[in-house]
């Protein structure tokens, strides 16, 4: 039996189909963007290539020397296009890597973003984790490299990360394909809107920029309806993010 693929209109509501043709991705006849991020040296590719098998190419970002890789795979008679993000350390964009990844999670709007972390090293790749969070209302922590925490007697409580960072979390070890499977399905259950996120978000705030954010939030809103998350914009404003100024200005990924 054939199965009828929606096309990147019929199903806009996922992802913003017209920033993401911006940023050289071609979203038709998948029913979902899948955005792969993560630290440098955590196994992200080792994830990305044990989801997408040898259906993948490689290029380069729009105007960028920065090497773009991205495919498919098929579940329950969903496509998904799965994009591998450079590996960074941050979002604030003082390189060209994190730029593009800022830029693909905050103006595409993919449907999920899959955050591959070490779980050997957790603590130090929760500064991406927590700022990822900040942008987007849908993700999937990727516990990876269970087997090197094992090894060194790291024992983690995966319920109770999940219930602090407001998103599911899968441990991994992609190098031997364990996980990969319940990555799948989470990954499928948070797209379709199954499982329901309430990201970790800053709290705590001086009583006067929460002010500031809230008056600019309202401010962008009005003049950008479509555009995510503006109190993470308007805070990257008042920091005075000239990147996302010039965006705003131009109406870059909008």
């Amino acid at each position: 039996m054939d199965v009828k693929v929606k096309t990147a209109c019929d199903t806009c509501a996922h992802f913003n189909a017209k920033g993401l043709k911006k940023l050289g991705v071609n979203t038709s006849n998948f029913n979902f963007v899948i955005a792969l991020a993560g630290n440098p040296n955590t196994g992200k590719s080792t994830v990305f290539n044990a989801l997408t098998g040898l259906k993948q190419h490689t290029g380069n970002w729009p105007g960028k020397t920065v090497t773009r890789a991205e495919g498919g795979f098929e579940y329950n008679d969903q496509k998904y296009k799965l994009i591998d993000l450079p590996g960074t350390y941050s979002l604030l964009s003082t390189s060209e890597d994190e730029e593009v990844a800022r830029n693909f999670i905050l103006f595409g709007k993919p449907s999920v973003t899959v955050i591959v972390v070490d779980a050997s090293r957790l603590e130090r790749n929760l500064n991406l984790v927590l700022q990822i969070l900040e942008i987007t209302d849908k993700a999937v922590l990727c516990l990876n490299l269970m087997d090197e925490a094992k090894r060194n007697n790291i024992e983690i409580n995966t319920r109770t990360l999940a219930r602090n960072l407001g998103i599911p979390v899968v441990p991994t070890s992609a190098r031997f394909n364990k996980g990969i499977p319940e990555l799948i399905q989470t990954i499928s259950e948070v797209a379709n809107g199954e499982i329901k996120c309430n990201p970790h978000r800053i709290k705590n705030i001086p009583k006067n920029i929460e002010i500031a954010v809230k008056k600019l939030s309202a401010k962008i809103e009005k003049q950008y309806p479509t555009i995510p998350n503006s109190r993470w914009i308007a805070f990257r404003l008042l920091e005075g993010d000239s990147q996302i100024i010039n965006a705003l200005k131009t109406g870059e990924f909008i």
